[in-house]
């Protein structure tokens, strides 16, 4: 069978491989055996995540809701999982379609599971993506995470993934995270969640670390970062347009929230290693 294109891609670290479709030919065989070879670190190209990169008039699940976005982010996480969207990865994503002139202008709308996503090339070179508002749990039941011998109360958010983000004095409180931390209870997190131990550095300046469902420990998390920064304005009484630095270990992310609630995430996207590979 004849290889197919991918180009690798990062932005803070946190890893993709992109699968240009544009016609859509490849949905059927990107399944999910195929993103596993894929993302393997060992086996394969290595990646958080894999990215098909092609036009919503071929997907109908997002077809009917893309509006006037020509291209549709088809994300899977590295065990093959579907995830509603990256605020990291369609950075890179855009980053892509921008260097090879597949779209003009600083401004690109790109689809993805969680909503139409509108994408703003910035002067500095990095790249701000406008990442919807954020959705506080419906219930008031209390959550918790646990991890490394502690548990500590957690705020359940979607930013549109489910986060559970947890507040801590030491980012190496919860341990090596080579195993995924425990959530309670069930019910707050039906679809389970990614996890955010976030710690502060300053003022309107946090760190994290972020357990990835589907992935495990990561570089970076965008809709992570997303989530922790925007409970860590409800905790501080940030006013209207706060922003937050937001440290990770694969770099620096900025968080800015418009009086409207509009999450807006900026940092860099990074292309790299291109080739062919057999699926």
């Amino acid at each position: 069978m004849n290889g197919i294109a991918f180009v690798k891609g990062h932005g803070t670290q946190n890893d993709f491989v992109l699968i240009p479709d544009a016609d859509g030919a490849l949905a059927a065989r990107l399944d999910e055996q195929a993103v596993r070879r894929l993302a393997d670190r060992y086996a394969g190209i290595g990646a958080d995540g894999v990215i098909r990169v092609t036009r919503t008039e071929t997907a109908d699940e997002v077809r009917e809701l893309a509006g006037d976005a020509e291209w549709f982010m088809d994300y899977r996480n590295a065990d093959g999982s579907v995830a509603e969207m990256c605020g990291n990865g369609v950075r890179v994503m855009a980053r892509y379609l921008w260097e090879n002139g597949l779209v003009d202008g600083p401004v690109l709308a790109v689809a993805t599971r969680g909503g139409v996503r509108t994408v703003h090339a910035e002067q500095d070179g990095e790249i701000t993506v406008e990442m919807g508002r954020a959705k506080p749990a419906a219930t008031r039941q209390l959550a918790f995470v646990a991890a490394g011998g502690h548990t500590w109360e957690a705020t359940p958010v979607r930013v549109p993934n489910p986060h559970a983000v947890v507040f801590v004095d030491d980012l190496d409180a919860p341990g090596s995270l080579t195993s995924a931390p425990d959530l309670r209870p069930a019910a707050v997190f039906p679809d389970s969640a990614n996890v955010e131990f976030v710690a502060d550095r300053g003022h309107k300046h946090i760190a994290m670390r972020v357990w990835e469902r589907g992935v495990g420990e990561t570089r970076s998390c965008g809709t992570g970062v997303c989530a922790a920064a925007w409970a860590a304005m409800r905790r501080d009484g940030a006013g209207v347009g706060a922003r937050y630095l937001v440290d990770v270990p694969g770099g620096r992310l900025v968080v800015t929230e418009r009086p409207d609630g509009e999450l807006l995430l900026t940092g860099p996207a990074v292309l790299g290693v291109r080739g062919t590979v057999e699926l």
